[in-house]
């Protein structure tokens, strides 16, 4: 059964989904173009036409489409024009290395990347994602800086993931990325002697996606949304747009409930501000429902995908923890924290090493100490503030709009030191 199993990850599915493919908005017509690439084969190294390697799994067909004519609008909104594709265009030329050519998780990580990505294009930035939803995102003095606070974040889940950069990569960070294993690296250029550094990874997808030094401009872009329902039915959304763009669109934390206004007490300092802008714009690339915290423009737990907000704000937490002692483990000893577990049981190592990094962790508290908390959707209760606050949190973000926000603000007001908190006034749920 392995075996079959290792041969499905082997094999190269063929589709046979067609060549173009309209989409009619009543007499608004879109048309897309499928993407192959003509690749040299791995065996033979015959140039072939290839389209998607597979889907989610082996043994699911799938296909990449670009939008190639038609400009919709409805109802006012005007949606993304043909001529604008990121991952749907990517060429031949631009797989500088396609390694085992890519499949849909592939894309769609380099995708979401990009979605977090154009609202953060001011500093260099590395957005690490694993199955849809980043592992690690940071801002930093270079771009080798990034990439190393990025993938300190979750160094176990960056394991096999895919790494976009806002830059031109550099050597200094082809030599860090070469360290490990990843599954992609994007940008939108690579520097002489790059290729040859990363390419020491033969499998590694190196790819080239030159619009990304245009990205801002996809920030107030619309794009169609589909979702496929069991049934075969469809169900159709505008893209979300984010109103959040600088500090000033952030509205002070302030409601009212049974006739008693409620106000935030302590404003916000500019560096609270900085985290507070950086962590909802990683926020909508972060699958629903979800808390996440940052601090100094990197991520430092990330909680996704929950059926409420308090598990997800514990698990965010449980998370800090977890990758922070892995992190001291591996910088200490040079192996991660459950390999030195396995050393502690078989008689190779003290256990004295691993409660020095768990004393050092728990004094740190993961990290989490002077973070900002960020939630995709409002606090129901203050059950999940006091999650954070409890943890050493300084800021909170969330969209208000609860019928007990004044929970929420007393909260933050009762703690010591203070707390400050402000609304977005909009919900980011990605599902």
């Amino acid at each position: 059964m392995a075996d079959d199993l290792k041969q499905m990850y082997r094999t190269v599915m063929e589709d046979h989904f067609p060549s173009q493919m309209t989409i009619a908005f009543g007499d608004q017509v879109l048309v897309y173009r499928k993407r192959a690439w003509k690749l040299p084969d791995e065996k033979s190294g015959q140039i072939i036409e290839k389209g998607l390697r597979y889907g989610e799994n082996p043994g699911q067909e799938a296909a990449l489409y670009e939008l190639v004519n038609g400009n919709l609008v409805i109802g006012g909104c005007r949606f993304i024009e043909a001529g604008k594709g990121l991952v749907s265009a990517i060429r031949e030329e631009d797989m500088i290395q396609e390694g085992k050519h890519p499949g849909k998780i592939n894309l769609t990580d380099v995708d979401n990347a990009l979605n977090i990505m154009k609202y953060l294009m001011e500093k260099p930035l590395a957005v690490i994602v694993k199955h849809n939803n980043p592992c690690g995102v940071a801002y930093g003095s270079s771009l080798a800086d990034a990439y190393v606070k990025a993938n300190r974040a979750d160094r176990i889940a960056a394991f096999g993931g895919a790494v976009v950069f806002n830059r031109a990569v550099d050597r200094a960070t082809a030599e860090l990325i070469a360290e490990n294993y990843l599954e992609v690296v994007a940008a939108p250029e690579f520097e002489e002697g790059t290729v040859p550094i990363l390419a020491r990874r033969g499998n590694l997808r190196i790819i080239r996606i030159t619009r990304i030094n245009q990205l801002s401009a996809y920030a107030n872009a619309r794009f169609v949304d589909f979702k496929s329902l069991i049934d075969g039915g469809i169900i159709v959304q505008q893209s979300p747009l984010n109103r959040i763009k600088s500090a000033k669109d952030f509205l002070p934390a302030a409601c009212e409930f049974k006739g008693k206004t409620y106000v935030i007490e302590r404003k916000p300092t500019e560096e609270e501000y900085a985290d507070m802008l950086f962590g909802w714009q990683v926020e909508q690339g972060v699958t629903s429902n979800s808390v996440i915290y940052v601090k100094d423009g990197v991520t430092v737990g990330i909680g996704t995908g929950e059926q409420d907000r308090v598990g997800v704000a514990e698990i965010a937490v449980y998370k800090a923890y977890t990758k922070y002692a892995d992190w001291l483990c591996f910088e200490k000893h040079g192996v991660p924290y459950k390999e030195m577990e396995l050393k502690i049981k078989a008689g190779e190592k003290n256990r004295s090493v691993l409660e020095e990094i768990d004393a050092e962790t728990k004094k740190a508290k993961g990290g989490l100490i002077g973070s900002t908390m960020v939630s995709d959707a409002f606090f129901p209760f203050r059950d999940g503030v006091d999650v954070g606050i409890k943890e050493g949190i300084r800021a909170v973000v969330h969209p208000g709009g609860s019928l007990r926000d004044f929970e929420a603000i007393q909260a933050c007001n009762e703690a010591r030191p203070q707390v400050t908190m402000v609304f977005t006034g909009q919900r980011a749920f990605k599902h």
